[in-house]
């Protein structure tokens, strides 16, 4: 029996996320059509997930920084009270994480908002969210290995980062600014 590589390992993630991508493609584009007009018709962005989903999530909002949206990262000592107007973008798995769905009603309550992305339309995060955008993917807890080959919700969590990516490059190719345009909102304090 030979022993798995890194070439090995990669084909598995990248055999997972094709997969998942061609499960998107042909699932109704409602709710991410619904997600951008959300996203570009927001007055401020807010961004909140746990662990590594969150983590993908901040790369997320970067990007729509770079697009010159307001963005914001829950739990930030800057981060200004969401209210009317604004959007807050969250991931869960589950669509029951505690600290995910409390914000999302918080933000719902204040009249803004709620993008979820999950791997579930049926959850208390579903419920309270204005779009679900549902990624066919393993949860943490799931290690049957049916959904995913991968660890602990590592297919989830680099689909968040795909499909942050895909929101950004669609809503910046949907526009007229240029990379070039973009290039000042990096951090240039390297």
């Amino acid at each position: 029996m030979s022993h798995p590589t890194v070439s090995t390992s990669l084909d598995v993630i990248v055999r997972e996320l094709d997969d998942l991508v061609a499960g998107l493609r042909d699932t109704d584009q409602a709710p991410f059509d619904g997600a951008l007009d959300l996203l570009a018709d927001a007055d401020r962005v807010f961004v909140h997930g746990a662990g590594r989903s969150g983590l993908a999530l901040r790369m997320t909002a970067m990007r729509l920084m770079h697009l010159g949206l307001q963005v914001h990262v829950v739990g930030e000592v800057t981060t200004p009270a969401i209210r009317a107007g604004d959007v807050l973008l969250v991931a869960s798995g589950s669509g029951t994480t505690t600290g995910i769905v409390q914000a999302a009603k918080t933000a719902s309550d204040q009249g803004a908002s709620v993008i979820a992305i999950s791997t579930t339309d049926d959850s208390p995060l579903a419920e309270l969210a204005t779009v679900t955008l549902v990624l066919p993917a393993a949860t943490k807890t799931d290690r049957s290995g049916t959904a995913s080959a991968q660890y602990a919700g590592g297919l989830f969590e680099q689909a968040v980062a795909l499909l942050g990516d895909a929101l950004f490059h669609t809503l910046w190719t949907r526009g007229d600014q240029s990379a070039d345009d973009l290039w000042p909102r990096h951090a240039n304090l390297e």
